[in-house]
């Protein structure tokens, strides 16, 4: 969708340039006096950017703990379907299910057979109600862009107006911590399935494919409890830095207000090349102090995000060739997204707001 949106928001950017331009030319024609910074065609501008509105996201902590997250850790069955629940499965078969039963079913230990009552097993999803649906900080963040104008032409009777193409090449890096502790209950839902008497199941572990035939268990449960116990934490740490290395390209319009004074607004493509890295740990205690699990994990990665941009600056020259520029941008590339071995970490470019002050060089 980014994708796409990028392609006519450039058109419409220089659209935009060019009515500014003409709405310029009601107003009376004034002939600035000509300097060497009027007649330049080419400038070369070095900015220190600050990157703001932009926000990092870790989603779901306590991964199978959290009832957002996929049951049994992200397991998947042969045919590559998610579990749906922490020690088994039992999913729609190819026959769907008919007679209200399924061989597309699995389990992990033998203690679930019978376990509640004869001729069953059961099957458990264990989770910490009250988990967040995402950890998120702000990443305000300063970086450096070196940006070049390729005057094009000059609308003498407008104001000595010019406008050309611009293109820029940016580097901003992003880093975030997220640590946080929560207190919460473990909640243990069992699931009975029942499987006909007189049969045997297969011993355990087992699973059972999609296409079967198999051995046969109820599609539905017979019977459902949840039991829950207060008083466990979940331990939160995770981290996430990354590299944007950004391009712009499109038309630009300049109006040398006076000698010089002068307004550059300019919009059109921006790409960024996202290199990411991320860690995280988590850790449950359990109530009581019965012990704990700890997960952790991490990973890296680089992709590409297209989007659009639109700005405003102010340039003022000190001498014919060198002068100071401060200006503002407002830039969409989508939100980056990735799993970094079982969590998902964001960065939301979307709405990216960036000011920037630099020096200038006409020539």
């Amino acid at each position: 969708m980014k994708k796409n949106q990028s392609v006519w928001l450039l058109p419409l950017a220089g659209s935009l340039l060019l009515a500014t331009a003409a709405s310029s030319s009601q107003d009376p024609p004034v002939y600035l006096e000509r300097t060497d910074s009027l007649d330049s065609t080419n400038r070369i501008t070095g900015s220190i950017r600050f990157g703001l509105n932009i926000t990092g996201k870790f989603l779901n902590p306590g991964g199978g703990f959290n009832s957002r997250n996929p049951a049994g850790n992200g397991r998947r069955t042969a045919r590559g379907d998610a579990y749906n629940y922490d020690d088994g499965y039992v999913l729609k078969d190819s026959s769907g299910n008919a007679g209200g039963q399924t061989w597309y079913w699995g389990y992990d230990n033998s203690s679930q057979v019978n376990a509640s009552q004869a001729n069953s097993i059961d099957l458990h999803r264990v989770t910490a109600p009250g988990l967040p649906g995402e950890n998120s900080a702000d990443t305000p963040s300063v970086g450096a862009e070196v940006s070049y104008d390729y005057q094009l032409g000059v609308k003498a009777d407008w104001d000595q107006l010019r406008y050309g193409v611009e293109v820029a090449v940016n580097y901003m890096p992003f880093s975030f911590d997220i640590n946080g502790s929560y207190n919460t209950s473990i909640a243990t839902r069992t699931d009975t399935y029942a499987y006909t008497p007189g049969t045997t199941p297969p011993g355990a572990p087992y699973q059972g494919g999609y296409g079967g035939p198999g051995f046969l268990l109820g599609s539905s449960p017979i019977n459902s409890t949840t039991t829950l116990v207060p008083g466990a934490n979940l331990r939160v740490d995770d981290h996430f830095d990354a590299d944007l290395w950004g391009f712009r390209l499109g038309p630009y319009i300049e109006d040398p207000l006076t000698e010089k004074f002068s307004l550059h607004a300019s919009g059109g493509l921006a790409v960024g090349i996202v290199d990411a890295n991320a860690n995280w740990k988590e850790t449950l205690t359990l109530p009581g102090g019965g012990g704990g699990t700890t997960t952790a994990g991490g990973g890296s990665d680089t992709a590409v995000k297209w989007g659009y941009y639109i700005g405003v600056d102010a340039v003022y020259q000190l001498s014919d060739h060198w002068g100071v520029d401060a200006g503002v941008q407002f830039q969409d590339l989508g939100t980056y997204s990735h799993d970094f071995g079982g969590r998902t970490a964001q960065l939301d470019l979307s709405q990216s707001v960036y000011v920037q002050l630099g020096v200038s060089y006409s020539f």
